[in-house]
């Protein structure tokens, strides 16, 4: 579990948490299915998010991880060190919970080797967590498992920074302006017609993107996000050089599209070119003269990502303010890190 004591915080999260109990924090749980290589990204992507986002209120974060994912031996390592096992989550009760998505191995979601934890956490949030937000890929699992909708496949990898508008109003919201910015990135979509045909209601869509927020009120408010705003700035730019070393090394036939609305003009050029010599000279030597593109990147999606988290953290205190609900601190044997 991670103590998370930093950041600032909106007006409606300082309002509500005035008069929360300090020695009462809210348990977050992150349930962190990415591969090694952004396994610890990942951690802190989402565990820096919620600091900014919780201001004063007193936050612990307990990390799990489903079995059944493929990992190195450093990576068992690190998951046994500093993670729950999910068996202790399932027989326990949140404030909160986040699913990450996995590292998709099969064509089909219930042909995963975690389909059968996956949906085992899905019953189990809804009745044990005041809010859960499913990211990317555990929103697909999430709707497949509770509702049948299947993902469709694009014809090729959604991947960059699209517009978004807010179509309908809600409580995770407010205060977020008409029009703002997420990353995407992923191989396949949720139709907003089958989602509103199974009563889940959008909150923001992108022309390109389809659907990109969206929610639905049961025993537990499900937050369903088929972007990443919890991304750092360079967290794309990292996954296409990645995608492009896979290429040069022949680990795929395909080369990766340009990264939509990321990239300011030169830098699209100057990857442009590399393209055009990796397609010439298919060998790893050329990967040494990948163009610097880190420090020209913008992070224009940052503030509403700050703001959704602030709207959900407000969310959970007003409700255990009403009900009275409250998770248990937990005394794990991974010793908690500040942040």
């Amino acid at each position: 579990m991670i103590r998370i004591r930093k950041g600032s915080c909106g007006t409606t999260l300082r309002d509500v948490s005035r008069g929360m109990n300090r020695r009462s924090p809210l348990v977050i749980g992150l349930v962190n299915n990415m591969p090694d290589g952004a396994l610890q990204a990942t951690e802190r992507q989402f565990c820096d998010l919620l600091a900014e986002a919780a201001g004063s209120l007193l936050i612990f974060v307990r990390f799990f991880s489903m079995p059944e994912l493929r990992r190195s031996e450093a990576g068992r390592a690190y998951v046994s060190q500093r993670y729950e096992d999910i068996g202790a989550m399932l027989t326990d009760r949140l404030d909160g919970l986040i699913v990450t998505g996995a590292e998709p191995r099969a064509a089909e979601l219930s042909d995963e080797p975690y389909w059968h934890t996956m949906t085992k956490v899905v019953d189990w949030a809804e009745d044990h967590t005041t809010s859960t937000v499913w990211s990317c890929l555990a929103a697909h699992a999430a709707v497949l498992h509770s509702d049948g909708i299947r993902r469709r496949p694009f014809r090729e990898k959604l991947s960059g920074v699209f517009e978004c508008a807010k179509v309908a109003d809600h409580e995770i919201v407010s205060g977020h302006p008409s029009r703002w910015c997420v990353p995407h990135s992923r191989f396949n979509d949720l139709r907003e017609a089958d989602l509103v045909a199974n009563d889940f209601c959008v909150l923001s869509r992108s022309p390109e993107a389809g659907a990109d927020l969206f929610v639905r009120q049961r025993q537990s408010l499900s937050i369903y996000l088929q972007g990443h705003p919890e991304y750092d700035a360079a967290a794309l730019f990292r996954e296409y050089r990645r995608d492009i070393r896979a290429f040069v090394a022949r680990e795929t036939d395909r080369y990766p599209a340009m990264l939509r609305g990321y990239f300011d003009d030169r830098t699209a050029a100057e990857l442009n070119e590399f393209r055009e010599r990796a397609m010439r000279d298919r060998d790893t030597h050329v990967v040494l003269n990948f163009p610097d593109a880190e420090s020209k990147l913008a992070h224009d999606w940052h503030p509403p990502a700050v703001r959704l988290y602030e709207n959900w953290l407000s969310y959970l205190v007003e409700h255990r303010r009403q009900t009275g609900d409250r998770a248990r601190t937990p005394h794990s044997a991974n010793a908690p890190q500040a942040v």
